[in-house]
């Protein structure tokens, strides 16, 4: 294996990577901004009203979004299966 094909294989995994995490914390800090914005008008200070939003939240992103999540890193993972005789031989 050479550096150029551990780079390209570093690469594709790394955007494959944000690729797939981008959609849950995404929602997950907009969700975390509201949540902190209605806290500092409302001046209530409770660590589970930050907590269980954004937990719900990932959780309705993840089934929204989880089939195509799981699309893409099969895709992903068979792209660097099929790519091993490649790298190896």
């Amino acid at each position: 294996m050479d550096p150029q094909q551990a780079l390209t294989i570093s690469r594709d995994g790394l955007l494959t990577l944000l690729t797939v995490c981008g959609p849950i914390v995404l929602v997950v800090l907009a969700v975390g901004l509201v949540v902190s914005i209605f806290q500092a008008a409302t001046q209530i200070h409770e660590q589970t009203l930050s907590f269980v939003p954004k937990l719900l939240a990932a959780f309705a992103t993840l089934a929204v979004a989880g089939p195509w999540m799981i699309s893409t890193l099969v895709d992903y993972i068979q792209q660097v299966l099929q790519n091993i005789p490649n790298v190896v031989g």
